[in-house]
């Protein structure tokens, strides 16, 4: 053969390498799989680009954005694709929304907590009620509030949006003694005011519609639901119901 033909053979043949290695990841992520995905395109990078470092390094990172995207089978199961983005709602430096209605709110027994730097990261974003309504009780002998996860009944329940970072939302999942006593569902909220930055993020407005996660009691006691509910939860409010703290408790 001529040098060329090779020549030209091989310029073909890396640019067809190139788009099946674009092309057939994507074939992938559509069917859910972003980690294989991410696999592939490493491996037909360093392939076709033995020597560049460069692009090497650039389906690394590649890898570490799509594997952190959700994957289509979870948001199917969770709302249509207008949401898709909102269902962890990850900010700019990877961290995660969480709607709080009862001790850790501003002004209640828990919220120092949000702020304990052992505890990890968490910033303020803004006040929202829920989309639909659920029933927000107090019970126990210690007067824990509890959203019971029963939609159309009760009240819209107000509450406060933080983000958390992954340590902050750890700690969070053991305070609230998840899976036993409280489950970490996702709600949607209607924003009343946003003060976090949004650098790198959609614009969020009073009124906007969004997704978070919150600590729902999806198991209880019969006769919760036979409780009186409340839309606005204050520990010192005129139900008398005060909140005992952990610390004074047997």
């Amino acid at each position: 053969m001529s040098p060329c033909f090779l020549f030209y053979f091989g310029r073909v043949w890396r640019s067809l390498f190139i788009v099946v290695s674009v092309t057939l990841p994507c074939i992938v992520i559509m069917f859910h799989n972003q980690l294989v995905s991410c696999v592939l395109i490493c491996l037909c990078l360093m392939c076709v680009f033995k020597s560049s470092v460069f692009l090497c390094s650039l389906s690394c990172r590649m890898c570490i954005s799509l594997s952190s995207l959700p994957s289509p089978r979870l948001c199917s199961r969770l709302g249509p694709p207008h949401t898709l983005h909102k269902v962890r709602l990850w900010s700019s430096v990877l961290m995660t929304r969480v709607f709080v209605y009862g001790t850790l709110k501003k002004g209640q027994p828990n919220n120092y907590r949000m702020f304990e730097s052992n505890n990890g990261k968490a910033e303020y974003l803004g006040s929202a009620f829920t989309i639909q309504k659920y029933p927000l009780v107090i019970t126990t002998k210690d007067n824990i509030p509890f959203l019971l996860n029963i939609p159309g009944q009760g009240h819209r329940v107000h509450g406060e949006i933080y983000k958390v970072d992954d340590q902050m939302l750890k700690f969070l999942d053991d305070f609230e003694s998840v899976p036993t006593l409280y489950q970490r569902t996702v709600v949607q909220l209607e924003v009343k005011e946003w003060v976090g930055k949004t650098e790198g993020e959609e614009k969020v407005s009073p009124g906007s519609i969004t997704d978070v996660f919150v600590y729902t009691a999806t198991t209880y006691k019969p006769d919760w639901r036979s409780l009186p509910c409340y839309e606005n939860y204050d520990s010192e409010g005129d139900h008398g119901l005060k909140y005992r703290p952990r610390e004074e408790r047997d």
